[in-house]
């Protein structure tokens, strides 16, 4: 039987205090020797698996799936879809694991891959600020690879979800995220999915504890993905830095331990540790800070709208300006948009209509709202009355926001040109933790992203067995409703 969850963390915790990452890398490991915070965080991704949530927690996590689910479906039409499907076609394997919103199937690891970088084709997923991460659209397919493998339930499908939330973003937690992304040149979103991934797909095949610990050293070993995905103007490379390649890494250490293979007891300490290349002064002991008393999922973000994180405080300032009054695009002499500097040179005239805030704004003063056909109509970014009010619009990085970050925020400006001024100020954007969205609002989005592709029909049975994982037997049975007919 195992020791439960929170004995462990208890007991494990005297050990770890603030030990400096330099001075325990010098201590170091001989042998087989585990050191405190592998062997916490080893045990407890263990028992992950068996151990119940809480009940907060696992609504919030069906949550989370279902958006997941909802972002490869709406994204099977885009670009980088297409381009991954394709690789899958010309790939030459084989296999039963499903590949989202098509009749074709593929091996797992291709399945990882492809279903992932659906997650990721726009800019439709979850996302977590503290982390610098988009955790589900690495993770969610890394898990349903597995579960359809190995008949995982959806019980344990659900937690190994949840632990996966856990895992990557902390990782990243540990290097200070922002300051590391923004020095390092190397991609957070790429390194917390990888180990996220990692942690869910083993989490659904059921590995022990010593297998845990080769399995992030497998995870360690493909850690990787550099910044320069900001100069993609397709999405695609993006698509495959922040979900394609990490679903498959981390699938890839699963599945190699549980095949059999073995490897280092613990990456994180000893000579040439993971933390000594990557981040020498990470905080070790954010890999264990709070285990099984913050989840991270629950500090997790979900769109309201389909469009860059950045976007969404403007959006939601806008949206809540234009229900207080209605608003004449003719009669619009400018727009401000304050945001912080790390948020605005990510969607500061951008090439893409989903990541580009000045088109969105335009967009939404047009519109009355931000749809998702807008958000990916390119050809709209060169409508002449879309231009001319875009041009009116004026991005301005702001060091009072900037003190806030990695809260989103934004304030917004409208000047009429008869002299009146309307403003809105967002703190708390829809969908995070301080102004989360309830589960009416979470499948209002959802039934409107999968309808169009998977009909009411097969959408509606999805979403009711997402919202009742408990019941269902094999995670076989859900990725079913995710194919085609």
């Amino acid at each position: 039987m195992r020791t439960s969850r929170r004995v462990l963390l208890q007991g494990a915790s005297t050990l770890l205090g603030t030990m400096p990452l330099r001075a325990f890398a010098a201590q170091g490991t001989a042998g087989g020797t585990v050191g405190p915070v592998m062997a916490r965080l080893s045990a407890y991704m263990a028992d992950a698996g068996d151990g119940a949530l809480p009940d907060a927690v696992v609504e919030k996590a069906k949550h989370h799936i279902l958006d997941t689910f909802a972002a490869m479906v709406s994204g099977s039409g885009l670009l980088p879809a297409k381009a991954a499907y394709s690789f899958a076609a010309s790939y030459g394997g084989s296999g039963d694991a499903t590949l989202v919103a098509s009749k074709a199937t593929a091996d797992p690891l291709v399945a990882a891959l492809v279903n992932g970088m659906l997650a990721h084709s726009d800019e439709t997923d979850d996302s977590n600020e503290f982390s610098q991460s988009h955790p589900g659209a690495p993770i969610v397919p890394a898990a349903l690879a597995a579960a359809e493998k190995f008949g995982t339930d959806g019980t344990r499908f659900l937690r190994a979800v949840t632990l996966g939330y856990d895992v990557g973003p902390r990782v990243t937690l540990s290097f200070d995220a922002i300051p590391f992304r923004n020095t390092s040149h190397k991609s957070t979103h790429a390194i917390a999915g990888a180990f996220g991934a990692a942690a869910a797909a083993a989490c659904a095949a059921g590995l022990d504890t010593q297998q845990m610990r080769w399995v992030l050293d497998y995870a360690a070993q493909q850690s990787s993905g550099i910044g320069a995905w900001t100069r993609d103007t397709q999405h695609i490379e993006k698509s495959f830095v922040f979900a394609g390649m990490p679903a498959r890494s981390g699938l890839t250490a699963a599945l190699m331990v549980q095949a059999g293979c073995t490897g280092i007891d613990d990456i994180f300490s000893g000579a040439d540790n993971y933390f000594l290349a990557y981040a020498p002064d990470a905080r070790l002991d954010a890999l264990t800070a709070e285990l099984g008393e913050r989840y991270e999922i629950t500090r997790t973000n979900i769109k309201k709208w389909t469009v860059g994180s950045p976007i969404q405080a403007p959006l939601d300032a806008l949206s809540n300006i234009l229900q207080r009054r209605s608003v004449d695009p003719e009669a619009i002499g400018s727009v401000t948009v304050r945001v912080a500097h790390t948020e605005a040179r990510v969607v500061d005239n951008r090439d893409m209509p989903d990541i580009c805030l000045q088109h969105m704004v335009a967009i939404m003063l047009l519109d009355g709202t931000a749809s998702f056909q807008a958000a990916h109509d390119k050809d709209r970014m060169a409508d002449p009355t879309v231009l001319r009010l875009r041009a009116k619009v004026r991005l301005v990085p702001s060091d009072e926001l900037e003190r806030l970050e990695p809260a989103r925020a934004a304030i917004v400006e409208i000047a009429l040109t008869d002299g009146t001024v309307l403003t809105d100020k967002v703190l708390a954007v829809r969908g995070t933790a301080d102004n989360p969205m309830p589960r009416a609002e979470v499948v209002t989005k959802c039934r409107d992203l999968m309808a169009p592709v998977l009909g009411a029909d097969r959408t509606s049975r999805l979403i009711d067995t997402v919202l009742t994982l408990e019941t269902v037997g094999t995670m076989r049975d859900v990725a079913g409703l995710l194919r085609l007919s």
